[in-house]
C-alpha cells in the first residue's frame, strides 16, 4: 500500500485472565453459560457490598510482566474510573490509573528480516463491564462478565505499520496463551484490541489527528481497519481538509471503518483511589513464583526443537498448535527420531485429529507407543502408506503396535539381499527398458518400480526398493 503519509499507530489490548473466579468477587470466571447465571450483589453493584481482591489475579499480572519485558511496580492500588453507563451499574470501573502494575516493556517482532521492539507504555488490571447486547429497540445486559479480571495492555505509539500491528498481536496473543495466563479466545472476547493511528508527511512534523478503532474482533480485521483509515485520512489530507479526533469501528460486512462519535472533549473520569481495597505490596516472593510459573515460551521450545533436527518448518508448525507443541515437549523425554516424530506428528496424525476433531490427548497414542510406531517406521517394517492403514487403529485402540501390525498382516520385505535378487530378476527380463533409462527416460524407473511392487505383491519398502534399483540400474 502506496502513501504519501507516515502512519504513527498504538495498539491497546484487553485481555481477559484465566482465574476461576471474579476478580472482586467469588462468581465464576466462565464463558458460554446462560446470561445472568454467574453472577452476585458485587457484580451487580448493590449498594453496600464489597470488592474482595482475587490474588490469582495479581500472580497472572506479574507473569504477564515477566514474559513482557515490564519493570513492575512494587506498591500499587486500585482507582475508581467514574462515568455512567448501562453495562456499568456501579457508575465506576476499579481500574489502575495512577499505578499501573507494569511499565516500559515491549515485545519483539520480525520485520523482513529486522527485528523491532514494539515498546509497551504500560499494562495495567481492571475489571470488565457487564455485557450489553442490541436487539431492535431493546437493549439487553449480561453480567456473567462483569467482574472478569483483564489486564490492559497499552503501547507507545511506535508502530509504522498495519503490517508490524499485526506481527505485535500476533507475538503478543502467542506469548500470553503460552504462559497460561489467558485463552486469547479473540471470537469469545477474551482478547480485544483498539487501534489509534493519526497520519503526518515528515518524522520532523507534529503527531497529526487521532482516530481511534474500537473492539476489533480479529487480528486480521486489525490489519486491515489500520489499511483502510490509512487510506481515508490520506485523501482528506491530499484535499486539504481537516477533521477532528473521533472514534470509529470496524464493520466486517463493509469491510471498512464507520464513524461512531467525534470527541469534542475529553473524557473527565474523576480517578480517585479506590477507598475499599487496601494498596498492594509486590514482593521478591511474588515475583520470584510468578517467574517459575511460566511455562516454557515459544522462542525456547523453537530453539530446542531446531537443535533436536527439526526443520524450521516444522518447529514453526508445532509451536502454532500449543497441544501438539506440549505432547512433543514430552516426546522429547525418551529417545526416538524426532525429526520422523514431528513429519507423522504434523502429517498424518494432524490430518485424523483435524478429521476427528479430537485432541492429540483424547487419543490412545502414549509417548511409548509413538515411540514404538517411529522405530517400526525406522526399520523399515512400516512404510508411509502401511502407516496410513493403521493409523485410525493406532489411535484408537490402546494395543501394542506391533499386535496392530501382526493382527493387520502386514508384512514387508526388508531385507536387502531378497529385495535386490528380486530387482536383478526384474532388470535382466527387461534389458530394453533398462537401456532407456540409460537413455534418460524417466518413465523407465516408474515401470521397474511397478514390477518391483507386483512381483512382491506390494510388500516390498518403497524407499529401499527405489534405493537398489537404481543402484542396479547404474551398473
Amino acid at each position: 500500500m502506496m502513501t504519501n503519509y507516515i502512519p504513527t499507530i498504538g495498539i491497546e489490548v484487553h485481555v481477559e485472565l484465566k482465574t476461576k473466579t471474579k476478580i472482586f468477587s467469588n462468581s465464576i470466571n466462565g464463558y458460554g453459560q446462560m446470561a445472568n447465571c454467574l453472577t452476585n450483589v458485587v457484580d451487580l453493584g448493590y449498594p453496600g457490598t464489597l470488592p474482595t481482591l482475587n490474588e490469582e489475579v495479581i500472580n497472572l499480572a506479574l507473569r504477564a510482566c515477566l514474559v513482557l519485558n515490564c519493570k513492575i511496580r512494587r506498591e500499587m492500588h486500585f482507582d475508581r474510573k467514574n462515568y455512567f453507563y448501562p453495562d456499568n451499574p456501579k457508575n465506576y470501573q476499579i481500574t489502575q490509573s495512577r499505578t499501573p502494575i507494569g511499565t516500559d516493556g515491549y515485545v519483539e517482532i520480525e520485520v523482513d528480516g529486522v527485528k523491532k521492539k514494539i515498546e509497551i507504555l504500560e499494562m495495567h488490571i481492571e475489571e470488565d463491564t457487564c455485557k450489553s447486547t442490541h436487539r431492535g429497540e431493546k437493549s439487553y445486559l449480561d453480567f456473567n462478565r462483569a467482574g472478569v479480571p483483564l489486564i490492559e495492555i497499552v503501547t507507545k505509539p511506535c508502530i509504522s505499520s498495519p503490517l508490524e500491528a499485526k506481527l505485535y498481536l500476533e507475538k503478543l496473543k502467542e506469548l500470553l496463551f503460552y504462559s497460561d495466563i489467558s485463552d486469547c479466545k479473540m471470537e469469545e472476547g477474551s482478547m480485544r484490541a483498539d487501534a489509534n493511528i493519526s497520519l503526518r508527511k515528515k518524522k520532523s512534523d507534529p503527531f497529526g489527528t487521532k482516530c481511534e478503532i474500537k473492539n476489533i474482533g480479529s487480528i486480521s480485521n486489525v490489519y486491515l481497519s489500520l489499511e483502510k483509515e490509512i487510506i481515508r485520512q490520506s485523501k482528506l489530507l491530499d484535499e486539504g481538509k481537516t477533521f477532528k479526533e473521533q472514534t470509529r469501528r470496524f464493520d466486517s460486512k463493509l469491510n471498512d471503518t464507520v464513524l461512531m462519535r467525534v470527541k469534542e472533549t475529553g473524557n473527565d473520569y474523576r480517578y480517585f483511589p479506590e477507598p475499599d481495597i487496601p494498596f498492594v505490596c509486590i514482593s521478591d516472593e511474588m515475583i520470584e513464583e510468578a517467574r517459575q510459573s511460566i511455562p516454557m515460551l515459544p522462542d525456547e521450545r523453537k530453539k530446542l526443537y531446531l537443535s533436536k533436527g527439526l526443520s524450521e518448518i516444522n518447529a514453526t508448525k508445532l509451536i502454532q498448535n500449543r497441544p501438539l507443541s506440549d505432547y512433543f515437549n514430552e516426546l522429547l523425554k525418551v529417545d526416538t527420531n524426532y525429526k520422523v516424530a514431528s513429519n507423522i506428528l504434523l502429517g498424518d496424525i494432524s490430518f485424523y485429529l483435524n478429521r476427528t476433531e479430537k485432541s492429540i490427548y483424547d487419543t490412545t497414542l502414549t509417548v511409548e507407543r509413538f515411540k514404538e510406531l517411529i522405530a517400526f517406521i525406522d526399520d523399515k517394517t512400516l512404510t508411509s502408506k502401511n502407516l496410513k492403514d493403521i493409523l485410525d487403529k493406532v489411535l484408537e485402540e490402546d494395543v501394542a503396535i506391533a499386535d496392530i501390525i501382526k493382527e493387520l498382516g502386514i508384512e514387508n520385505i526388508t531385507d536387502d539381499e531378497a529385495l535386490r535378487k528380486v530387482i536383478k530378476d526384474i532388470i535382466a527380463s527387461n534389458l530394453e527398458i533398462k537401456k532407456e533409462y540409460l537413455e534418460g527416460h524417466s518413465r523407465a524407473i516408474k515401470f521397474f518400480m511397478g514390477q518391483v511392487m507386483k512381483q512382491t505383491q506390494g510388500k516390498a519398502n518403497p524407499k529401499m526398493a527405489m534405493d537398489i534399483l537404481e543402484e542396479e540400474l547404474n551398473k
